[in-house]
């Protein structure tokens, strides 16, 4: 007899989370199931803290960065990636994370997490319209770029090393590539 794995949904986790059971464990919802996190190690915790401090005073007034806190997807999803840039909602974010049209972009920093980064939550963005995700491959200190999502899967990647990128969000605003993958 084959056992599937039980799929929770996002209710049920926020349930979990209030009574505590997930209380200490580096966790998140992906499609239904709860995923242990990859450990940060220091050059993932420093690259993305200071990315985050740069876009944060770079984008000022434009848009909420939030670091390593969750978003809630309708696929059954509530991952918490390393910087996420939404709209400004103020006080409406003590009552839901934000949404996929509450994202402007994303960004996870990846080590040991680079394949679950660019295979499993990158289809995971793309199915509920993302616009844009960047990951940060940190062994090769490069940038990739997803866009165009469709059909649950983007249709635009490229990897940058340098030089500016220009977020869909903000077309006229230059981000530095070497402030988000070298600092």
């Amino acid at each position: 007899m084959y056992l599937t794995p039980t799929k929770w949904t996002t209710e049920e986790y926020h349930r979990m989370i209030a009574t505590g059971i997930l209380d200490n464990r580096p966790v998140e919802l992906l499609r239904g199931e709860i995923i242990e996190m990859s450990p940060e190690g220091e050059p993932h915790a420093y690259f993305s803290s200071e990315a985050g401090e740069y876009l944060i005073k770079l984008l000022a007034e434009k848009a909420t960065v939030r670091l390593d806190k969750p978003i809630t997807l309708p696929n059954n999803s509530e991952p918490q990636p390393d910087i996420a840039i939404v709209q400004r909602l103020g006080r409406e974010y003590l009552q839901h994370h934000p949404y996929p049209e509450n994202i402007l972009w994303l960004i996870e920093y990846a080590d040991s997490s680079l394949e679950k980064d660019l295979e499993v939550k990158s289809k995971i963005y793309a199915e509920v319209n993302i616009a844009e995700y960047w990951v940060v491959n940190l062994k090769r200190r490069t940038l990739i770029i997803f866009r165009e999502p469709q059909d649950g899967e983007y249709a635009s990647k490229s990897t940058l090393t340098s030089g500016t990128i220009y977020p869909l969000a903000f077309p006229d605003m230059a981000i530095s590539v070497n402030a988000i993958i070298s600092n």
